[in-house]
């Protein structure tokens, strides 16, 4: 059998096996694809819903309301109940193991317009890191070539038989794309999003500037440049309001530590104890002031 009726088979495969599960979400034009995962359960991204319920249609054209049974924002994928039908969930494979480079996948989608849509590629790297919705680091996806339309996102990224190997969900852009991996860590997080065990993040309820921005808009306005992330926006009543935090706040370390990005404001977060409250200084104007913010229990869950 030559290569091209190999990958005619395989496509043919990959389309008869898991085309019937792959699902699309939301409304009119939609805003992603999903995948049937169990009977009732469909599995997305978080980033396709704009509130606990969107509209379901799967290939045959039936749609049904789905309803957000638990989110994980920062991790970008959601658990929907819908009713599902008689159509078959998708196969996962049986060991989880990550595909090494090279690995033949495929990636489908259910887009408008366009319905089942199937692209061929190869894994060309493993363990790279996205930003999730809120800005977190999502580790451990897997790069490939498979062409994605719009419309893709929360479509699975499956073998040559047709089994889960990933979650579609960025894309890069020069024809590479990132799919979270189908392994038993995402296994697990399915089974507790269906149950309505949503993650907890801390969040300090603030929008920032990265550095590089911070030390633009300071100069701007005649302040020295500092290094740290400039606070831009404030939630009312959330835990950086409380502690008195403003817009235009400098944030320089955390701790003993300073800032040098998002990512480190992100990680002592995530260290806190369930009763610890986090040591911020910061520079407003020209003035250091040491702040301690407290969360009580403003722990927020990954919700869309």
């Amino acid at each position: 059998m030559s290569y091209v009726d190999e990958l005619q088979r395989a496509t043919g495969a990959a389309a008869r096996n898991a085309g019937p599960s792959v699902v699309r979400i939301g409304r009119g034009g939609g805003r992603g694809s999903g995948v049937v995962v169990a009977e009732g359960l469909v599995l997305t991204n978080a980033h396709n819903l704009r509130g606990p319920e969107t509209t379901v249609t799967f290939t045959d054209g039936r749609s049904e309301t789905g309803h957000a049974a638990g989110v994980d924002v920062d991790g970008d994928v959601a658990v929907l109940t819908v009713d599902t039908g008689d159509i078959p969930p998708i196969s996962w494979t049986e060991n989880g193991a990550e595909p090494v480079l090279g690995t033949p996948v495929f990636a489908l989608a259910n887009t408008p317009g366009h319905g089942l849509r199937v692209g061929f590629g190869l894994v060309s790297a493993v363990g790279r890191t996205f930003r999730g919705p809120r800005g977190r680091r999502v580790r451990g996806s897997v790069e490939h070539t498979a062409p994605l339309g719009r419309g893709s996102s929360g479509g699975p990224l499956v073998d040559g038989d047709g089994r889960l190997i990933g979650i579609n969900t960025h894309r890069l852009g020069d024809g590479f794309y990132l799919a979270l991996p189908a392994d038993s860590t995402l296994r697990a997080r399915v089974d507790g999003l269906a149950r309505g065990e949503a993650p907890t993040h801390r969040r300090l309820g603030i929008g920032i500037a990265p550095p590089f921005a911070a030390r633009r808009l300071r100069r701007a306005v005649g302040l020295p440049e500092r290094d740290g992330l400039l606070v831009r926006t404030v939630e009312e009543g959330g835990p950086a309001h409380r502690a008195g935090l403003r817009e235009g706040d400098l944030i320089v370390s955390v701790g003993d530590s300073a800032l040098t990005s998002a990512d480190d404001l992100f990680d002592a977060l995530d260290a806190l104890g369930s009763d610890d409250s986090l040591a911020l200084r910061i520079v407003r104007g020209v003035d250091e002031l040491d702040v301690r913010v407290g969360f009580g229990e403003t722990s927020e869950q990954g919700s869309a």
